[in-house]
């Protein structure tokens, strides 16, 4: 009787040590479960290292490197990682407010283009779970910043991304200026500069300013891969991209596990015309991409290979290299299924560029594209690069009742965009219109109305930029404009006319060969023999089956025997 009255004893102190016990250990808030995160182990392909980040925080120490792994996945946009590493930290912490924080980051997602409806009604279920934390002043300003984006008061299809991105850069902005020793805070405010950046701002200004910030810091932090990427998004222009090469370089080395930041240098290479640079860049990246698929046993390719095959098919395209960008287009022919992909862009501008940089303009005027998993018809600006390379095909080969067509479909779109209040969007596609204008007339004999039309596509393309989601215009429109110049038998102008659009896209193939035809033809046979020798010097070791090539070859000869 006595062993079974001890045996109870010890049974009820068990049970209050076990009761003790369960209320102190943390369990997942029941909102969060209902909300489906991701979650397993982070993939890590290319090595493992995604650069060195200390984010001080007020959750529990033992979570600290899973936090600063997700904080350092957020800052390459591997958003999707990251959101897993975040869930991690509160399945150990469920009080940690600030991996409710980078969860609401993470759904935001690439901070130049709205999140889908999925992810930004998550995005607020995140934050609703996190108002009812204890936090710290400095967690609940992080907080409210991230708040700022979702709490615009217009619903989700009525709103406007960039406004919505402007609440949390200023909120950001307030942080920074609270908070000198938050360095992250400077990071983090720098690319809230960049997510709002005006691509029509041809001072640069917020860039200039995010770029200063970035640049204060990154001594005393060389191995930050926040630093390293937001420089080269930040300086990704024509005026700055050589303040970013040192970061392109290095950004890389920095976080090898990372096909985004595998990828992100080129963007700089390309700027520069640092062809063999952007080329080993976009291996690296789709290499990475496709190891994220297997490693994952995905059914379909990543967003991130797509992107890296179109930066691969312009750097190959401008080393004259056919058969290598050849090679990419045969791979995405075999491309049914694309995840992660926020546009359809780079599909659909590969099979454009071959054909029009190699002025194929039969075959640009009948391109069709394969099928995927992207519906053309909810992509107007992406659907315009086929109306408006079929249409230079047709204007080219003379087909101008059919042409006309074209530009009508090509001026549905644009107005499909003004529609939607996709205002640079329809700017790019108004830039085709117009050059389509311009061809058009070219092709019925009204050479100056043509001219006065090409230049005032050139203008406007020269006033906006690019979006990061493309190497470069599928044609420059001032390149376009020194080709008609030349058929037009004005090689003055015409040279005046490639050797601007240099400036900005040096190292263009297209751009070299009609310098180095205008310069003959003024007479100016120095300069001609320099243009020829760049185009040389650009194809290298390639084995180029460009006509221009063995053209450029012949006059330098031709030169050295004067």
């Amino acid at each position: 009787m006595e062993s079974f009255k001890s045996a109870f004893r010890f049974l009820c102190f068990i049970t209050l040590v076990c009761a003790i016990g369960c209320q102190s250990k943390k369990s997942s808030p029941p909102q969060l479960v209902d909300i489906d995160l991701r979650r397993g182990d982070v993939v890590l392909c290319s090595g493992d290292q995604f650069g060195d980040v200390s984010f001080s925080l007020a959750c529990k120490y033992s979570t600290r490197e899973n936090f600063d792994l997700a904080v350092s996945l957020l800052h390459s946009f591997e958003h999707e990682e990251a959101e897993k590493a975040f869930v991690k930290v509160l399945d150990e912490d469920p009080d940690c407010s600030m991996a409710y924080w980078g969860l609401a980051m993470c759904k935001i997602g690439h901070p130049k283009w709205a999140p889908s409806q999925a992810d930004f009604e998550q995005g607020l279920k995140i934050l609703e779970v996190a108002k009812a934390l204890p936090k710290t002043f400095r967690e609940q300003d992080y907080l409210n910043a991230v708040s700022a984006y979702y709490d615009y008061k217009e619903e989700y299809d009525k709103s406007d991304h960039r406004v919505r991105s402007q609440k949390m850069e200023q909120k950001m902005g307030e942080i920074y200026a609270k908070y000198e020793d938050d360095k992250e805070a400077a990071i983090l405010y720098a690319l809230a500069l960049f997510s709002t950046a005006d691509p029509k701002d041809k001072t640069y200004s917020s860039r200039k300013k995010a770029g200063q910030i970035l640049e204060s810091i990154f001594p005393d932090q060389p191995n930050h891969p926040g630093i390293a990427h937001y420089i080269i998004h930040n300086y990704d222009n024509p005026v700055l991209a050589h303040m970013a090469l040192n970061s392109a370089r290095n950004y890389a080395r920095i976080a090898p596990a990372s096909a985004h930041a595998q990828h992100m240098p080129s963007h700089i290479f390309t700027r520069l015309g640092l062809w063999d640079e952007s080329i080993q860049s976009n291996i690296n990246s789709a290499s990475s991409a496709v190891c994220y698929t297997q490693e994952l046993a995905m059914e379909g390719h990543l967003g991130d290979e797509t992107h890296a095959m179109d930066y691969l098919v312009y750097a190959y395209l401008q080393q004259g290299d056919n058969e290598r960008a050849n090679e990419q287009y045969e791979h995405l022919n075999t491309i049914t299924k694309v995840h992660y992909a926020s546009s359809p862009y780079n599909l659909w501008a590969i099979p454009a560029r071959i054909v029009l940089e190699n002025k194929q303009w039969e075959a640009a005027a009948k391109l069709e594209i394969h099928e995927t998993n992207f519906q053309l018809e909810q992509f107007p600006w992406e659907k315009s690069i086929i109306h408006f390379t079929r249409l230079l095909g047709l204007a080219h080969a003379g087909k101008l009742a059919a042409a006309e067509v074209e530009l009508k479909n090509l001026q549905k779109l644009q107005q499909e965009l003004v529609d939607q209040n996709e205002q640079y969007e329809a700017d790019q596609v108004m830039i085709q219109v117009i050059s389509s204008l311009a061809w058009i007339q070219f092709a019925k004999g009204n050479k100056e109305q043509a001219i006065v039309r090409m230049i005032e596509a050139a203008d406007m393309e020269d006033n906006t930029e690019k979006h990061p989601i493309t190497p470069g215009e599928v044609l420059p429109a001032r390149e376009l404009l020194g080709d008609m110049l030349l058929a037009m038998n004005k090689p003055a102008q015409a040279l005046e006319a490639y050797e601007l659009d240099l400036k900005g896209h040096p190292n263009r193939f297209n751009g070299i060969y009609g310098a180095a035809i205008a310069a003959k033809g003024v007479g100016d046979l120095e300069k001609a023999t320099s243009y020829f020798q760049d185009l040389l010097k650009l194809v290298g070791t390639t084995e180029s089956d460009r006509q221009e090539v063995e053209e450029a070859r012949r006059f330098v000869e031709q030169m050295r025997q004067i």
